[in-house]
């Protein structure tokens, strides 16, 4: 299975990055897994609602370059659903049996992702009803996905 974290933007924390590149490592002995950082749309320090909608639909569309559409998308967002470690294992185990080998995590900017984008997704996923560092919610994501592999190839990562 391929898995591409699509996610606005670098991280700028060298122990985020760091943390990001242990699990992508670690995530290579079940699956091909990569990173995609398109750049972000550069907005003014107080940008209005129009400024906002406007710069993530332009976000939309960098995102968009990178998802083929034989792909299985899952949009992270605050409104998306919560599931158990379990639970993501068990969904990726299913795209996988539906014969969809790439599915793909997409992280928006730090005002989230464009309401076309989520409509178009195949999942909407949230961490968690908590406000975490947005550089954080990534690590979370990566450690979530590698935790889900270990469940389903029976790692003791998982207890």
């Amino acid at each position: 299975m391929n898995i591409n974290f699509i996610a606005m933007g670098k991280l700028k924390e060298s122990y985020y990055r760091e943390a990001c590149a242990e699990y992508l490592k670690r995530m290579g002995a079940f699956a091909a897994a990569k990173v995609v950082e398109p750049s972000p749309v550069d907005l003014p320090q107080d940008p209005n609602k129009t400024q906002i909608e406007k710069a993530l639909s332009q976000e939309a569309a960098r995102i968009g370059e990178h998802i083929k559409p034989s792909s299985f998308t899952i949009a992270m967002c605050i409104e998306g659903k919560t599931i158990s470690s379990e639970q993501l294992a068990a969904k990726l185990e299913d795209i996988g049996n539906r014969g969809i080998s790439t599915v793909n995590f997409v992280v928006g900017s730090s005002f989230g992702l464009s309401e076309e984008l989520k409509r178009s997704a195949d999942m909407k996923m949230s961490m968690s009803p908590m406000t975490f560092p947005h550089s954080l919610a990534r690590v979370m994501l990566f450690e979530q996905v590698y935790r889900a592999f270990s469940i389903l190839n029976n790692s003791k990562y998982h207890k």
